[in-house]
């Protein structure tokens, strides 16, 4: 895979991340999805997302003939299950899984501190707390936008958020996520998400 495919490939696993962690999925997002904007690799890139990608497809051959409305209306009813409850059992924010910090103290000004680093502030349509999945997913995003356009310090900055931020929790949130998950496309999310952190990280260490 050449650099600009490989690019390609990163940021449409992550904005399919950043979409179906930030908010219940839309139609137009889950139409994409069941009918072939997701493309899986061709070959092996590790178990998780080996795993995530085949649990997607297994959702989406077992979805493609409904209306995509029906199938927006049961992950729209898991996502609040999963996520917002009441007494959800999936918290996905940094400040929950680190036993180093707390949502009262420095946990949250510390991530917003890499965002300023590097020159990033969360969207402002993303009614999470800056330590949710979605928001750190989206700095990621940047990041990764930012190495394609030709800025090296990205990636070092891409580093160390791995290393001080999420290296620290986004296994254990995953890991939640799939085993708490009743609809399939959920669990493909928790795996594709472990998948996908690692790989960055992966990334991120070998070249820097």
């Amino acid at each position: 895979m050449d650099m600009e495919a490989l690019y390609a490939a990163r940021l449409d696993l992550v904005e399919f991340l950043v979409t179906a962690t930030h908010d219940a999925p839309g139609e137009s997002f889950i139409d994409d999805v069941l009918h072939g904007d997701i493309a899986a690799p061709s070959g092996s890139v590790n178990d998780e997302l080996d795993e995530g990608f085949a649990l997607l497809e297994a959702f989406i051959e077992a979805n493609a003939d409904r209306p995509t409305e029906d199938v927006v209306d049961d992950l729209e009813i898991e996502f609040t299950r999963l996520f917002i409850g009441p007494r959800p059992p999936v918290l996905p924010h940094e400040t929950y899984y680190r036993e180093d910090t707390d949502y009262m103290g420095d946990g949250i000004p510390k991530v917003e501190a890499s965002y300023g680093a590097a020159g990033w502030s969360p969207p402002e349509n993303y009614p999470e707390e800056n330590d949710h999945i979605a928001v750190e997913l989206a700095f990621l995003r940047y990041l990764v936008r930012s190495q394609r356009r030709g800025r090296e310090e990205a990636l070092g900055f891409q580093r160390v958020f791995h290393e001080e931020h999420l290296s620290h929790w986004i296994d254990d949130c995953a890991t939640a996520i799939t085993e708490e998950a009743d609809e399939t496309f959920y669990e493909a999310v928790g795996h594709l998400l472990a998948g996908y952190t690692d790989f960055e990280e992966e990334i991120a260490l070998q070249v820097s």
